[in-house]
């Protein structure tokens, strides 16, 4: 039995439901980000650096507040304001990122050399951040239990992981093609800011979801693993 089977018509009936209260999170962090990143840049090359490393942390702490807002959504309504949602999620950015950059170098290494690496070590850590921010697991733990709960659905995950991506594709390709029509000047900043306002919740709320449906086909609950880090900035 797939335990994934209908995860992105529940991932889209979500999305519609709380549309407002995801995207203006995801809108909220990545239109401060740029500002920020902007105002940086007009002091310079220095000032742009600052910049890039603002916009880069902006980028964990969206996947670590999507992934909370999503689980604060599952029960039908939003009990947390944005304000309190960022809060929540900020204690997970270390973590969050300290996994992401791990993982990112490793799938990329797994890419290049044979691509197949890289697409197993992608299904197998496919819900490294839901695990960091429901469960309150340190980076490197994280990689373990996300393998431990994908254990028996890899193919369920990666043909999910893999519709998603066509999905995503599509979705880009249509908003690239809106965006052409922009100056140049607007092109590059708004594109980013609403085409991840619109594309991070959607994602964001796939990931959460699988992550779900694997601690309930596996028979263990998001806390069942008392080894795991109890701190929420535990890196390890």
């Amino acid at each position: 039995m797939n335990p994934l089977s209908g995860v992105l018509g529940e991932a889209w009936s979500m999305y519609k439901a709380h549309a407002w209260h995801l995207l203006a999170i995801a809108f909220v962090i990545y239109l401060a980000a740029a500002i920020v990143a902007g105002l940086l840049s007009l002091a310079g090359v220095f000032g742009s650096l600052l910049g890039s490393i603002v916009e880069f942390f902006a980028a964990f702490l969206l996947q670590a507040t999507l992934i909370k807002a999503v689980q604060d959504v599952r029960d039908g309504r939003a009990d947390l304001s944005i304000r309190e949602t960022v809060s929540a999620a900020s204690p997970y950015i270390w973590p969050v990122a300290a996994a992401s950059i791990l993982a990112g170098i490793a799938i990329t290494i797994g890419l290049i050399l044979i691509i197949v690496p890289g697409l197993w070590l992608i299904t197998i850590w496919a819900v490294i951040i839901p695990v960091i921010v429901i469960e309150r697991t340190g980076a490197l733990a994280s990689f373990g239990r996300s393998r431990q709960l994908v254990r028996g659905h890899g193919w369920h995950v990666f043909g999910t992981l893999v519709l998603v991506f066509v999905i995503l594709l599509v979705v880009e390709f249509i908003l690239g093609l809106i965006f052409a029509a922009l100056p140049l000047v607007l092109r590059s900043g708004l594109g980013t800011v609403i085409s991840g306002t619109l594309v991070a919740p959607f994602l964001a709320l796939v990931v959460t979801l699988i992550y779900y449906r694997l601690t309930g086909s596996n028979g263990r609950g998001p806390l069942a693993n008392e080894g795991f880090a109890e701190d929420p900035g535990a890196v390890a």
